[in-house]
C-alpha cells in the first residue's frame, strides 16, 4: 500500500476541480485500531472540504462523485476513507 499526504490529494482536486476553496486534512491517527488504518499513523483516512464553480446546479451526490472520481487513483492505491464537505 502506498502512502499519500494531504498535499498530495490537494494538488490532485486543485488540478481537477479549480476550487475556489480547499482544505484536506489527514484523520488517520484518529482511527488507529480501526479497519484500513495503517500503522503509519497518516495516509489512510481523509476528510476533504471543498467549493468549486463546477459543483454549480449539481446536487449533492453529484458534487460528491466529482470529487471521488477526480481522487479515484488515491482510493485504488489504498487510501481507506474520504470524508466529503462541499459547498
Amino acid at each position: 500500500m502506498t502512502l499519500y499526504t494531504a498535499a498530495d490529494l490537494e494538488a490532485t482536486l486543485r488540478a481537477k476541480l479549480q476550487p475556489s476553496a480547499l482544505e484536506v486534512i489527514d484523520e488517520s491517527a484518529a482511527h488507529a485500531g480501526h479497519a484500513g488504518a495503517g500503522v503509519e499513523g497518516y495516509g489512510t483516512h481523509f476528510r476533504v472540504r471543498v467549493a468549486s464553480p463546477l459543483f454549480d446546479g449539481q446536487s449533492r451526490v453529484a458534487r460528491h462523485r466529482l470529487v471521488y472520481d477526480a481522487l479515484h487513483f488515491f482510493i485504488a492505491e489504498g487510501v481507506h476513507a474520504i470524508a466529503i464537505e462541499t459547498r
